[in-house]
């Protein structure tokens, strides 16, 4: 561990010990993983025979990534990452000679894949994102001599079950906890001091709630607006006349939130085209061209998905950038990203069908949007927030898409659930807000290395 952890990342894990329940949260990139990981190895070497071994994440995918892949990282743990054996994809590991059981609690049902259990020592990632009804499920598994739980999170809200029922009351939970922040981690340390640049470019991309949790590490209740740095003024804000669109470099997709009785609305995302004035620095923004919206409460009436694909087949065809901008990148075909609940319309979209004139239309083939809410929301409020370099933002909207700037700005967070510590939007006129989010999430991989090398752009989450 020497070189690798901050003194106080090497008393948390010694102390780790002296309680039941050991969690280490604080900010992003405060190294609480390379911390508690060191910790989790130290008790494995005395961990019960008589008790499973467990690691435990949102999903097998999070638990290879943010887990046994940096176990398996020879650069931190040197030889002792040799002896951590996994085969992607499987739900067991071999660590340091323990038989090692991964398991994905994305949900209540997950619950019953640890019931009659019995545990000596489990490992958590992200606690915060476990149900709470797997967690206190989990805490009476541990019923073995010696028995631990090692947990990682990030903060969230004030009122969560897991700082209300456990971090307040550390004495009748047997519970220590450790606060990180980035400058309590080595690895942006140089002589001493911190390492300025990485740290202010995280500090850079969050905003608002965001900024409170993973850049102070606070436990902070979601309150008012979702988006606070949205200007709608047009021109001088986020919002841009169609006909001034920055030349679009290729449409990244175009994304869908699917209603029957409620409204359809369809956003189309471009990546500029743009240098810094007076250089050739490449400097990309996300613009929200174009926008269709079927709303049965003006329509008065409820299109079956067949109809709804005619329509947007329709809306497709027209004219969507100025005469003068076109796309410059016409070889890369956008992303058709739909709301993954919506399967009756995607398998619409999928069936070719046969113009009026005979020709055959290709079908349309749909990506299910990545339906990460909070996290979409991150990266949405993340580019609303920054300013690009030839004035506006790093994400803007035409005059165009009407209904998403009607909602942007009253888009809210709940109230009633963030006083039950739950972060939830208000689910009234929301669905342009979904269908953006699912846009801007979802095509993150064809954005964000343009973004990154532009302006050491970080992904909110």
């Amino acid at each position: 561990m020497s070189g690798l952890l901050s003194p106080r990342q090497l008393v948390s894990v010694i102390r780790s010990r002296e309680r039941t329940l050991s969690l280490w949260v604080g900010a992003v990139s405060a190294g609480k993983t390379i911390a508690s990981l060191f910790a989790f190895l130290l008790a494995l070497m005395v961990a019960p025979r008589n008790g499973d071994i467990v690691i435990i994440g949102k999903t097998l995918q999070t638990i290879e990534r943010n887990v046994v892949g940096q176990l398996q990282n020879r650069k931190l743990f040197g030889p002792i990452a040799d002896q951590v054996i996994h085969t992607r994809g499987s739900n067991v590991a071999v660590i340091m000679g323990r038989v090692v059981e991964l398991v994905g609690a994305n949900n209540v049902t997950a619950e019953e894949k640890i019931r009659g259990g019995t545990f000596g020592l489990v490992y958590v990632d992200e606690a915060t994102l476990l149900p709470r009804v797997f967690w206190e499920m989990l805490t009476t598994r541990l019923r073995v001599g010696g028995a631990r739980l090692i947990a990682t999170t990030n903060p969230a809200s004030k009122n969560h079950w897991l700082r209300t029922e456990y971090l307040l009351r550390p004495n009748e939970t047997d519970l220590i906890a450790f606060h990180l922040t980035m400058y309590d981690n080595p690895l942006y340390f140089e002589g001493g001091d911190p390492g300025p640049s990485y740290i202010q470019r995280m500090e850079a991309t969050y905003t608002g709630v965001f900024y409170d949790r993973f850049i102070l590490g606070l436990w902070t209740t979601a309150e008012g607006a979702v988006y606070p740095d949205w200007r709608p003024d047009l021109g001088a804000g986020h919002v841009v006349r169609w006909e001034d669109m920055p030349p679009i470099r290729r449409v990244l997709g175009v994304s869908l939130d699917y209603g029957t009785t409620n409204p359809t609305v369809a956003l189309m995302l471009g990546l500029t085209d743009e240098r810094v004035a007076g250089s050739y620095d490449p400097a990309p923004r996300l613009v929200l061209m174009d926008e269709w919206v079927d709303d049965p409460k003006v329509t008065k009436r409820n299109r079956a998905p067949s109809e709804h694909a005619q329509l947007l087949r329709a809306w497709l065809g027209k004219q969507h950038t100025p005469a003068n901008v076109g796309v410059l990148d016409q070889s890369s075909k956008p992303f058709y990203i739909v709301d993954p609940a919506a399967k009756a319309f995607r398998e619409e979209l999928a069936r070719p069908v046969q113009a009026l004139d005979g020709r055959q239309v290709k079908p349309i083939n749909t990506t299910a949007a990545d339906n990460s809410v909070l996290e979409g929301i991150g990266d949405v409020a993340s580019l609303i927030s920054r300013e690009h370099p030839n004035g506006g933002y790093l994400l803007q909207a035409t005059d165009r898409c009407e209904r998403w700037n009607a909602e942007v700005t009253e888009y809210v967070w709940d109230e009633d659930e963030s006083a039950k510590g739950v972060d939830a939007v208000v689910k009234v006129n929301d669905h342009a807000m979904d269908a953006g989010r699912y846009g801007v999430r979802t095509t993150k991989a064809l954005w964000l290395p343009s973004f990154r090398s532009a302006y050491q752009f970080t992904a909110a989450a």
